[in-house]
């Protein structure tokens, strides 16, 4: 539902980054595991890239031995925060860094998504590119998807994945929402996501492509802090058809439909069986610590129990997901009540969930 990029000043943030990445590659320059991989690898970080020598079984197994992380979320725009993002990071077992924004980002020379792409494997972790389009909040496209912003869009997407070879690339986040306000637009975007997803495998047949979806909106769940009415019988999950995907990729943020934990039914992950034998894998997970919405009210106790409830309800004893991101890894400057939805608050304290995100992601 939020991605921190796609709030920030994206050119205020790459000059920042690049402040950012001189200073810690000067201090650092190598990985978790003291090897330095370097940019233009193939992305993967300490842990990641071990694992993703096993092949697709990357993140297979109980949800202890996932690759977890965070999206790009430090405390603020200083140098000294930046740095301390990627170490708090690393103490928490992380990793995956992801970078959500504008598609058009990637033809800015220097710009944040590069200088994650470059900067994570430098500190061990894997980067992933989440490639937007559209504006969540309202569903409207940043550009006019045409033939023209098209091919820009591919031709960008195609540079950059010729050159990185990532392991991964998200195309289009939470697609679903962009159905909503634009059916029609919406089937040219999927026509030109399979267009694009055709040329990556021909320029990087390892890299594993994937759109995302609001998992909450996927199953029809509108009411809560969304306003309208729950009803199974417009789920969207007939769009997961639309894609070719290697993954089904999803956000998920159940507090906007549900004031307590407890009450999220037990089959609200393991559902997505019934609709993909795909790895699954979560880009965006949150529950705020500090919600004073009636009805929706929150505390660090709740936060607590929603992570160690993800955990149990998301497991899947067969294959476990892809991978898993917590929104913020510290708290953002985001509409309420995401705003509380990191593990860190914004005086640099954890939160009681720190620990317990950190304890589950130390155990892979």
């Amino acid at each position: 539902m939020i991605s921190t990029i796609s709030k920030m000043n994206t050119g205020k943030l790459s000059l920042f980054l690049l402040l950012a990445a001189s200073l810690i590659l000067a201090g650092a320059g190598c990985g978790k595991d003291g090897s330095g991989p370097g940019a233009g690898s193939s992305g993967s970080g300490a842990r990641g890239s071990e694992q993703g020598a096993q092949g697709p079984g990357f993140g297979a197994g109980s949800a202890g031995q996932t690759p977890m992380g965070f999206s790009l979320s430090p405390k603020s725009f200083q140098a000294g925060d930046f740095q301390e993002f990627f170490a708090k990071a690393d103490e928490s077992g992380a990793d995956i860094i992801t970078w959500a924004g504008d598609w058009a980002e990637l033809g800015k020379e220097n710009s944040a998504p590069f200088v994650v792409t470059e900067l994570a494997p430098q500190n061990g972790f894997t980067p992933i590119l989440l490639l937007q389009f559209f504006e969540q909040k309202n569903g409207e496209v940043i550009r006019p998807l045409d033939a023209e912003t098209k091919a820009i869009y591919k031709a960008l997407a195609l540079d950059y994945v010729e050159k990185y070879h990532p392991d991964y690339i998200g195309l289009g986040l939470e697609s679903n929402i962009f159905y909503e306000k634009s059916p029609r637009e919406f089937e040219n975007f999927a026509s030109f996501y399979n267009e694009l997803y055709a040329g990556i495998k021909e320029v990087s047949p390892r890299t594993k492509v994937f759109t995302v979806f609001q998992l909450e909106k996927m199953k029809g769940l509108h009411g809560g802090l969304f306003g309208g009415t729950n009803d199974a019988s417009k789920a969207e999950w007939f769009l997961m058809d639309k894609f070719s995907t290697d993954l089904a990729v999803f956000t998920t943020y159940p507090s906007i439909i549900y004031g307590d934990p407890s009450a999220i039914p037990a089959d609200y992950y393991t559902e997505l069986r019934k609709h993909t034998s795909k790895m699954i894998a979560f880009v965006e997970i949150g529950w705020p610590s500090d919600s004073l919405i009636p009805g929706f009210e929150s505390d660090e106790a709740e936060q607590v129990a929603f992570v160690k409830g993800f955990f149990t309800l998301s497991r899947d004893t067969d294959t476990g997901p892809e991978f898993l991101i917590w929104s913020f890894l510290y708290d953002q400057d985001v509409q309420v009540p995401f705003n509380s939805a990191g593990l860190i608050k914004r005086d640099g304290n954890p939160k009681e969930a720190y620990d317990v995100w950190t304890k589950e992601a130390k155990q892979g």
